[in-house]
């Protein structure tokens, strides 16, 4: 597109609807975990995010998705401060509630904390980050309690929606049984967001059909593997050990797994040696092509990418605005065919299939 204006990209943005839902987002959302800094993601300078923020709204990219788990707070602190002063209906905020927090009273004040911390008067998108299991659970508080109930959770839900503290209800990371379960409270939700990218497409197998059947908007996370798909490391070694605690790696190549397997990273490597040759064949990046792959995804509504700089931030952006032809989409297909293949069906990536916190 060469330097195209901010009108001009506005004008060539792709806008996609939530399933049956009236929300509509743009096609590539802005991840915002880095926000705030903390020990996943390392520092991160609030000029940067300043800086990021603006510059995607001005651009029409202005869904902003973060979670209250994300950095203890900081994220939504963060989010919140570089949002100001801009007009609240130019923006379009999601954030995630952790499922050990969904008793009704407890979802009440975690949101009105959310809230606090975002400085606004509504949540555009109030999301559950995982099942309401005492799996799930176990993950957030390491204590053992009474499972909130899932009717209960979703019917205080409705409640905050009817009170204008937000305006779409949302879950992630929920598998079929869970989101059945959570569609028979008759509760409206909108999107389901989940981990989809060229290392991890496991959705394609259940989850996102029955998102498509029933209406559901689907947003995609970790479309460039928190980094392992773009351009900077070498070798699965030089992956930093937080973002090194998937299924793809060996469980004893860092304290900080606890999947507890071999892992895959014969096939991960393969994979990656793959996606960087057709990389290389059609002349771009391998964070551009994956990225263009994410967005292509059929059932996808939106993919979430971190950019914690205007440099990545401007990367993202044209790759998103220059769709991926449907023959190189087939020809990634098959190349991380499998891959695929070798992970499973489970998408809870970070832990053993015996303990998948989806279900």
């Amino acid at each position: 597109m060469g330097h195209a204006t901010s009108k001009e990209i506005i004008d060539f943005m792709e806008l996609r609807q939530g399933g049956i839902s009236r929300l509509k987002l743009p096609v590539l959302g802005m991840g915002c975990w880095a926000y705030g800094g903390g020990d996943y993601w390392g520092p991160q300078s609030q000029q940067d995010v300043d800086n990021v923020v603006r510059s995607a709204v001005e651009q029409g990219f202005n869904f902003f998705d973060t979670a209250e788990a994300y950095n203890q707070g900081a994220s939504e602190c963060s989010l919140g401060s570089a949002l100001r002063g801009i007009p609240r209906d130019k923006v379009f905020i999601g954030t995630k509630v952790s499922p050990s927090n969904t008793d009704a009273e407890k979802l009440i004040a975690h949101c009105e904390a959310s809230l606090r911390r975002l400085q606004t008067d509504y949540i555009d998108l109030y999301m559950v980050h995982w099942p309401i299991t005492a799996c799930a659970i176990r993950h957030f508080t390491d204590e053992e309690f009474l499972t909130p109930s899932t009717p209960a959770a979703f019917a205080t839900l409705d409640r905050l929606r009817q009170a204008g503290k937000i305006r779409y209800i949302g879950v992630s990371n929920f598998g079929v049984e869970k989101l059945s379960e959570a569609l028979a409270t008759g509760v409206e939700i909108a999107i389901n967001e989940l981990p989809y990218s060229l290392l991890a497409r496991a959705i394609e197998l259940e989850i996102l059909p029955f998102c498509r059947e029933n209406g559901i908007g689907v947003l995609g996370y970790m479309s460039l593997m928190q980094g392992v798909l773009g351009d900077k490391y070498q070798t699965l070694a030089d992956v930093p050990v937080w973002q090194r605690r998937t299924r793809h790696f060996d469980s004893r190549s860092t304290a900080e797994c606890r999947h507890g397997m071999t892992g895959a990273e014969f096939e991960t490597i393969a994979t990656l040696q793959s996606i960087r040759t057709i990389a290389r064949k059609y002349r771009m990046t391998t964070t551009e092509i994956a990225l263009k792959w994410a967005l292509a995804g059929k059932g996808i509504t939106s993919s979430l990418c971190g950019s914690r700089n205007i440099r990545q931030l401007q990367m993202n952006i044209k790759a998103a605005l220059e769709p991926l032809d449907e023959q190189i989409v087939e020809e990634l297909n098959r190349a991380t065919e499998p891959l695929r293949e070798t992970l499973g069906p489970s998408f809870d990536y970070y832990e053993n299939p015996a303990n998948d916190r989806t279900k």
